[in-house]
């Protein structure tokens, strides 16, 4: 990945809290009873075994499902009292891609622009300045099908630089990527926390030691904020 592209954005200071979230999959319970709540200026690395409920917790987060129990707030207002305004902050990068094969690059990164509101006279700046930043410019006219694992991930986080969003979810980021790539990425993770962006990342790879690192064992209580500092009922943090 290549060095600042995308011009940096300034966030003004968001805070996501979390209050007695519960999550049910296939009428099991993942976990009950967590709350959190999610400050600028440092990103917090999720760890945990699998079917702990690190992805759940993500969607959850993300909006893209209803939790059991719970309530999620960006700023003191729930989600579920302005759902379009909570995903207009948020960036969400799931485990898939999303990518039309038999499109190229620029235009599966183009749609994705479009979908998330970016004027149509600045999507081919956008898109370009998108690529770059991961390094994928050369190959943004090849169809999505000839991409390689590592090119395919990086062409999925593209989007997180399409439009500026505080908030960044992000499920397994470094999958297919290189010892590089991913260093790159943390800095990215970085650099955006320092515009004051907010970053939750569950990842099985080692990521920035600068992070905080926040274990994910069953229900839970965790405050984060620009010092790290944190409340913990049933998390372990280093």
């Amino acid at each position: 990945m290549s060095g600042s592209v995308v011009p940096d954005p300034v966030f003004p200071a968001h805070r996501l809290d979390v209050t007695d979230l519960a999550c049910r999959r296939a009428g099991r319970p993942v976990f009950a009873g967590l709350s959190l709540s999610l400050g600028p200026g440092r990103p917090v690395w999720l760890k945990g075994p699998n079917g702990v409920g690190k992805s759940s917790l993500l969607r959850l987060l993300a909006g893209l499902g209803r939790p059991a129990a719970g309530t999620i707030a960006l700023d003191g207002v729930a989600l579920d009292d302005d759902p379009e305004g909570y995903a207009a902050e948020v960036h969400f990068i799931g485990h898939a891609e999303a990518l039309k094969p038999a499109l190229s690059l620029y235009d599966n990164t183009a749609f994705f622009a479009r979908l998330q509101g970016v004027a149509e006279a600045q999507v081919a700046e956008r898109v370009d300045a998108a690529l770059d930043t991961l390094s994928l410019g050369a190959l943004r006219d090849l169809p999505a099908r000839m991409l390689s694992s590592g090119q395919r991930r990086r062409a999925a986080l593209a989007r997180l630089f399409l439009a500026a969003r505080p908030i960044w979810l992000l499920d397994e980021p470094t999958v297919g990527l290189d010892a590089g790539a991913r260093a790159d990425l943390a800095r990215l993770i970085a650099r955006h926390a320092g515009q004051g962006g907010c970053a939750l990342i569950a990842s099985h790879d080692p990521l920035d030691p600068a992070m905080a690192v926040v274990e994910m064992a069953s229900a839970a209580s965790l405050d984060l904020g620009p010092d790290g500092d944190a409340d913990l009922d049933m998390w372990e943090i280093a």
